[in-house]
């Protein structure tokens, strides 16, 4: 696919806590067909080492994505697997490049999906800090009014980060706490990763089948 007719949804992972949450949008995009942009913070590299052991290095990010998107939410290696059409269709760039291709409006993409956010990259977005090129990533797609996802994790939630969520709700972004439901039958933690991770993309409008949804029936969930 040429440069012109790629139109990548931006993902950025910021350093809170729920790297899974992270890997199962991403899957959950690639499966889809969608192309991606990926953004790892510099917090993130922190959080993805200490859940996972993984290390996520600029110079080999093929590699590390690789293993960390092929790891299940319990830590088991190879739970999953990633084609190499899937990987050719990922896009990295390094946090601290702010000439990135996502920091301009004029550079195409569908949008932008913040799995997870800290309550630092919520203030930052919400106050428009730009710090790195998360922040200006996800500026950049509010001015241009594309679909903002912001998929917060943390507890409990101070008065300040509050208001910076009902800032970023009427500035049209969607502020998607990762609060997992149980009515979809969950019997493994990956169940609970994957819904969360399914109300993410649909909020962003992308098909998947990464949970059962509610059809109207009680007692659904506890069947096979």
């Amino acid at each position: 696919m040429s440069q012109e007719q790629r139109r990548p949804w931006i993902v950025g992972v910021s350093g809170a806590s729920g790297t899974p949450f992270a890997a199962s949008v991403l899957r959950g995009l690639l499966a889809a067909g969608e192309s991606v942009d990926l953004v790892v913070s510099r917090a993130s590299r922190l959080t993805l080492l200490d859940e996972t052991g993984i290390a996520f290095r600029d110079a080999h990010w093929r590699e590390d994505l690789r293993v960390w998107l092929e790891r299940g939410a319990d830590g088991k290696p190879g739970t999953f697997a990633l084609s190499e059409d899937e990987l050719g269709r990922v896009r990295h760039w390094a946090a601290g490049d702010l000439a990135a291709g996502p920091s301009s409006g004029s550079y195409p993409a569908k949008g932008m999906l913040i799995v997870p956010a800290s309550t630092a990259c919520v203030a930052g977005v919400a106050l428009g800090l730009s710090k790195d090129l998360l922040q200006r990533a996800a500026s950049v797609t509010l001015k241009e009014r594309r679909k903002l996802v912001v998929a917060v994790r943390e507890t409990p939630l101070s008065g300040q980060t509050l208001k910076q969520m009902v800032a970023l709700d009427e500035a049209g972004a969607v502020v998607l706490p990762a609060s997992p439901a149980f009515y979809a039958g969950a019997t493994h933690i990956q169940d609970l990763v994957d819904f969360v991770a399914g109300r993410v993309l649909d909020a962003a409008g992308v098909p998947h089948q990464l949970y059962r949804r509610w059809e109207g029936e009680l007692g659904g969930g506890s069947r096979e």
